[in-house]
C-alpha cells in the first residue's frame, strides 16, 4: 500500500471527513531537501470534517499530525494542511 492510500485511509478512520484529498506533491520538490527518487515525500491534505467543529487551527492540525505520525516518522518529508470543520 502507498503511503498516500495509507494517510487516507487513518484520515478517513479518525476523523470521518465529508470531503478528503491527500495529494502527493513530491515532484513539484525535485532537487529540494527530502525529496527522493520515487516521491512520497511531500504531501497535501485537504479535509473537511465535523469532528474539527470547535477546535483551533493548531489543535486540528496536531490531531492530523498525530493521526499521520507513522508516515511522518517513515519519510515523509512535508505536510501542507488544509483542514476546515464544515
Amino acid at each position: 500500500m502507498s503511503v498516500k492510500e495509507t494517510m487516507t485511509r487513518k484520515l478517513e478512520a479518525a476523523f470521518a471527513p465529508l470531503s478528503l484529498l491527500v495529494i502527493d506533491e513530491s515532484e513539484h520538490h525535485r532537487g529540494h531537501g527530502g525529496w527522493r527518487e520515487g516521491g512520497e515525500t511531500h504531501f497535501r491534505i485537504q479535509i473537511v470534517s465535523p469532528a474539527f467543529k470547535g477546535k483551533t487551527r493548531v489543535d486540528i492540525h496536531r490531531a492530523i499530525n498525530a493521526c499521520v505520525a507513522d508516515e511522518l516518522k517513515a519519510g515523509v518529508h512535508a505536510l501542507a494542511i488544509e483542514a476546515k470543520a464544515e
